[in-house]
């Protein structure tokens, strides 16, 4: 199975650029699924985020939408399932919201932290 980095899925994202759009869109094509690491995710959320501009309920269209492609494999995938349905609500951000239910989908936690957003997630604990 292949994999595909930051650039690549944001690039699907966005198609701000049609011959990277184009290129990407073909080895999607080609290689789908792909597998879609934690840290490919976080990098793209933050690169939406930051230098895109996009808003809470767009992210959140988009992680909806990408969990639930047939196109991409995310590691650790019910960890992200789980941190979307958290942060819809949630004060913390996103990334707080995946590192809880990372924890707690490996077993692990409570997660301490000294954010006192984060420690009223389920499975966080504040010190």
């Amino acid at each position: 199975m292949a994999a595909i980095d930051t650039n690549v899925l944001v690039q699907l994202l966005t198609q701000d650029d049609p011959i990277l759009t184009a290129k990407a869109e073909a080895y999607l094509l080609a290689q789908a699924p792909v597998w879609v690491s934690v840290s490919v995710l976080v990098e793209t959320f933050y690169v939406l985020a930051r230098l895109y501009g996009w808003e809470k309920s767009a992210l959140l269209a988009m992680l909806e939408t990408i969990c639930n492609s047939r196109q991409f494999i995310f590691q650790d995938q019910p960890a992200i399932v789980d941190a979307t349905r958290q942060w819809v609500a949630a004060k913390p951000g996103f990334v707080d919201c995946l590192n809880v239910a990372l924890a707690r989908v490996h077993g692990k936690g409570p997660m301490a932290t000294f954010d006192k957003d984060a420690a009223k997630l389920p499975g966080a604990a504040k010190l």
